[in-house]
């Protein structure tokens, strides 16, 4: 027996990453925007999203008979949970899908920007190459081992980058108020520090915190001039969590050492994004990826799999999904 799925993400996706639904999923694919979707929305099971996107109309899941809203990834911000509590509609993620590979984004850029790779690259291509090494020496440029990491977020994914700083032979501090279970940071020898303490003597800042109210631009002005003039930030979580034009103005006057942006207030980011507007030494400070730090060939396959395991376990087995966020 078959069973109704939509996917709003190409079945090109999953065929990629070697990912298909299994045989006991009837699965229709169709992009968001597709007109025929507030209908077919009407007759399926469950409802498969990426996370990343824009928000979903409200009126696309009223008077619908969905068991399930399953995202392939880790953020919901594209749902209302309200309306979705509201209409009784269970909605679930994949938590921790990503993990190693926004760890590894984080590790990569932060070396990449303490060790100026990505600026040296852009002098020697320029024809600086004796000029630029001559700096890079007297600079006196670190590496990472031995190194303070300050984790702005020690959930699923933050102890997994703090678990991969920590095998870099670094040493980590951490802020999150909700922790309850301190036995991973424990077991790495990371310290709960107020974020205000963290910010001062971090050497690199790492931010994996959901995008809500009280998150909101928690990276300003203030926080920022709090920094060492050798840290660097990266933004892997979500874009409204850093200030964007604080930002470039710390960046333009050279407070920090560095900072990598993978997320945005608006994606893609406007042109007149003032991180875009940066000149000079400022634009090699700052190192700009397209939303993919958690986006690995390994990782979207993990991602897809388990995502396809729980709408079969709902729909096929009758068994309350796993993973659940509301």
């Amino acid at each position: 027996m078959s069973f109704s799925v939509l996917c709003l993400r190409p079945e090109a996706d999953f065929i990629r990453v070697d990912a298909l639904a299994p045989p006991s999923l009837q699965v229709v694919y169709r992009v968001p925007d597709d007109p025929a979707v507030a209908d077919l929305i009407k007759s399926v099971g469950a409802l498969v999203i990426p996370a990343v996107g824009a928000k979903l109309p409200l009126a696309l899941f009223d008077n619908t008979s969905l068991r399930l809203v399953q995202v392939t990834g880790a953020g919901v911000d594209r749902l209302d949970r309200a309306a979705l509590t509201k209409f009784g509609i269970p909605v679930a993620n994949v938590a921790g899908g990503s993990n190693s590979a926004v760890a590894e984004y984080a590790v990569t850029t932060a070396s990449m920007l303490l060790r100026r790779f990505a600026w040296a690259d852009a002098e020697i291509k320029s024809g600086n190459y004796a000029k630029f090494r001559t700096r890079m020496v007297f600079d006196n440029l670190s590496g990472l081992d031995g190194l303070l990491i300050g984790v702005v977020g020690f959930g699923t994914i933050g102890r997994a980058v703090a678990q991969a700083f920590h095998r870099m032979g670094c040493r980590i501090g951490y802020f999150d108020p909700a922790v309850s279970d301190k036995t991973a940071a424990a077991a790495i020898g990371a310290r709960s520090m107020p974020l205000d303490e963290l910010l001062a003597q971090a050497d690199v800042v790492t931010l994996h915190v959901p995008l809500l109210p009280e998150t909101k631009n928690l990276i300003a002005e203030r926080e920022l001039a709090k920094m060492k003039p050798t840290a660097v930030l990266i933004q892997g979580s979500r874009g409204g969590i850093v200030d964007e034009a604080a930002l470039a103005v710390c960046l333009a006057a050279g407070r920090i050492q560095g900072a990598a942006v993978d997320v945005y207030s608006a994606e893609p980011p406007a042109p007149d994004n003032p991180l875009l507007a940066l000149t000079g030494e400022a634009t090699h400070r700052l190192l700009l990826t397209p939303h993919i730090a958690g986006v690995t060939r390994q990782a979207s396959a993990l991602l897809f799999r388990s995502a396809w395991e729980n709408v079969e376990r709902v729909l096929v087995r009758n068994e309350p999904p796993l993973s659940r966020v509301y």
